[in-house]
Order: C-alpha cells, then structure tokens, then sequence
C-alpha cells in the first residue's frame, strides 16, 4: 500500500504538479535566455575568460586560477581550490551571455573572500545535503515497505537537509547575480545597456534555483503528510 502509495496512488501527488510546471518554465525560460543573447555580441568584444580575469583582479583576487571545462552551463566556482570554470560556451565566447555568466561566478569568487555569510553556510552544510541527496530516497523507500525499521523518519531528516541547502543556495545566488552586474557597471567592460541583457541572463539562470527550492519544499511537506497518514 505504502509503496504504491507513495509514488502514484496517493491524492498528495497533486502538490507536486505546481512545482514540475514551475521547474519545466525554468529549465525552458534558461535556456531560451542564454540561446538568445548568446548571439548577441558585446560591443567591446572581451570574451567571457577575459571579463572574469578583469573582474577578479579588480577585487584584487590575482591567485584565483581561470579554467576551461566542458559542457554546456557547467560554470562555477570552487572554493576548495580556488578555481573559476567557464565552459566551452562561455570561456571563449564574447556574448552577452557569455560575460553575464563569467561575472555570475567571478561573484561567487568575491563572496569566498569576503567570507559572505550564506555562502559559508552553504559550504558547510554541502557535504551533508550532498550524502542527503544520495540517501534519502532509497531510505524513505525501505521505510514505507517495512515502517518499524525508522528508515522513513530518518530519509526525511537527509531529505530535510537537501531543502535546507536549496533554501540557502537562494540568497547566494541572487547576492552573486547583483554582484555581477554591480561590477560589469564600475569595470566599463560592456557598455551601459549591455547591462539589461546579462540581468535577464542572470534572472532567468536564477529561477532553475528557485523552482528547485519550490519543489524541494513541496516533496518535504508531501512526505511528511505520507509519514503523518502511515501514523
């Protein structure tokens, strides 16, 4: 009954309707975004690697090393090393999108040295959502097929922490968003209303991780009516 319950046969799936609606506008609205002004080529023609570079050494962050990786969207920054990654569609190319990205990350960057809060949180909080988000279902899932054993409370509690890590991660982005564009602005990197474009890059890279949040919260609140209902 559990089982089936869980995945199909129970009414709470309605809750999760909202939230795949709201992830697919988000995945679609991304996409369509970076498609459309990445071609649309910034008047100075600084590459994505080359703003990134300016920018961090702007911020006086020289040590900060600038890579190439592969795949589409696969930028960030990481912490641990000190690395900033732009992939292929971004390193090389001298979009709008392009330079919105590498100022996204190049953010991240100055977040790191500047010790901000909720990036800190995040940091320490990763490696538990992390083995959370390997875990948890395949915990809630012996837990409804044999009840006594806990697992099922203890899945939600994992489940929990992935929630929480998508709830912090909002902040952080959005900060790094607004960092981005502030220092496009004061670099003179693009030109003035080049600025309207990368924002819209950035807001609509911004609402995957709220639709993500969105629906981690709703699966929370559907597998705590699940657990309630089993009681």
């Amino acid at each position: 009954m559990y089982p089936y319950g869980f995945f199909w046969g129970d009414p709470t799936i309605i809750l999760l309707i909202p939230a795949i609606i709201l992830s697919l506008y988000a995945q679609s609205k991304v996409s369509g975004t970076f498609r459309r002004f990445s071609r649309v080529r910034s008047r100075y023609g600084h590459t994505g690697s080359e703003v990134a570079r300016r920018l961090l050494d702007m911020n006086g962050l020289h040590d900060v090393r600038i890579e190439r990786i592969g795949g589409h969207l696969t930028d960030h920054y990481d912490p641990r090393t000190r690395v900033l990654r732009l992939s292929d569609s971004v390193f090389g190319s001298s979009s709008i999108a392009s330079i919105g990205v590498a100022a996204h990350e190049t953010g991240h960057a100055v977040q790191h040295s500047t010790g901000y809060l909720p990036l800190v949180a995040r940091n320490v909080i990763a490696p538990v959502a992390g083995f959370g988000s390997r875990m948890a279902w395949m915990l809630i899932l012996v837990g409804f097929i044999w009840p006594a054993t806990g697992f099922l409370e203890i899945g939600i509690i994992f489940f929990l922490a992935v929630v929480v890590f998508q709830l912090i991660t909002l902040p952080v982005e959005f900060n790094a968003s607004s960092r981005a564009i502030a220092m496009l602005g004061d670099s003179g990197l693009v030109a003035g209303e080049e600025l309207v474009p990368a924002r819209k890059v950035l807001n609509a890279a911004a609402l995957t991780y709220v639709a993500a949040a969105v629906t981690g919260l709703i699966q929370l609140l559907r597998l705590v009516l699940l657990a309630s209902r089993r009681e």
